[in-house]
């Protein structure tokens, strides 16, 4: 591989801030204000202006085609919202992050210009299960108003929360987020149905709820092994709270039937004290 000394010479120009490059052997997507600007095939870029670089193997071309035919304002929005998740979460996210971020803000900038408005039927779960993307989010829509003085509503902070929470993982996919997000949204509709309670985002016992469901599932699609639970506690949970048993036990019963998730009964224990508590402050 070439040393950073070395001059690099535009082989494609994607925008005026966007460029493919040979850097050896390997292409590299460089970006950077005004890099491509009145540049042509096989100048050399000026290094003092190169702000990222990126090595897109599978999906080169997908970004190069985003590059070329997106609106520049639409690429440095998405590109200032991932590097400000990068800093608040202190960690580096997942190169995919710049195609599917960059192309879900340009399409729904594109909606709410156009009046169209989609609701994310997965806020409420989003808001206390991604609280730090959740609100790396928020701030991207009031950056998005500030800059093209667009109104995007919290849904919309919502599925940047999942794209985000997406790019943290390694080897996940905004596929299996959504399926783990859309299953707890489930079973919570299924607790107030059982129990006859609203549960209120806003508690304690709810966050609490929630986390613990996340984590079950977590543990439970990676084959992790459940929490043991003293056999006494167990019969004491299912005399002194039925309700919430049986309630736990349909929600464990409808996870193996929908998803081939399978919780132990120790599991269903512990989901049952976490019922007893939203229940109770219903």
């Amino acid at each position: 591989m070439r040393s950073r000394s070395n001059p690099l010479k535009i082989k494609k120009i994607l925008n005026n801030n966007a460029v493919v490059v040979k850097d050896g052997h390997e292409e590299k997507i460089v970006m950077g204000a005004g890099i491509g600007f009145q540049k042509r095939k096989n100048d050399i870029i000026n290094k003092e202006k190169i702000e990222k670089i990126f090595v897109m193997k599978e999906e080169n071309e997908k970004f190069q085609e985003l590059l070329r035919t997106l609106p520049e304002e639409h690429i440095a929005l998405a590109e200032d919202i991932i590097s400000y998740a990068e800093k608040k979460l202190g960690t580096k996210l997942n190169n995919h992050i710049h195609i599917a971020l960059t192309d879900h803000l340009s399409f729904a900038i594109d909606r709410i210009e156009n009046g169209i408005k989609i609701e994310n039927k997965l806020l409420n779960e989003i808001k206390v299960l991604y609280k730090k993307e959740f609100e790396i989010g928020m701030w991207a829509i009031r950056y998005v108003k500030d800059k093209l003085n667009v109104n995007m509503p919290p849904d919309e902070a919502g599925y940047i929360a999942l794209h985000i929470h997406t790019a943290k993982i390694q080897d996940s996919s905004m596929e299996n987020t959504l399926r783990q997000t859309t299953m707890i949204n489930e079973l919570t509709s299924m607790i107030e149905q059982e129990l006859d309670i609203y549960l209120d985002q806003e508690s304690l016992s709810y966050q609490g709820l929630i986390t613990h469901l996340r984590f079950a599932l977590m543990r439970a699609e990676s084959d992790e092994p459940f929490h043991a639970m003293d056999q006494d506690m167990l019969a004491l949970i299912k005399n002194k709270y039925t309700q919430e048993f049986q309630c736990a036990q349909k929600l464990a019963q409808y996870l193996e039937n929908e998803y081939g998730i399978i919780f132990p009964e120790s599991e269903i224990g512990y989901i049952s004290l976490h019922l007893q508590r939203v229940a109770d402050k219903a």
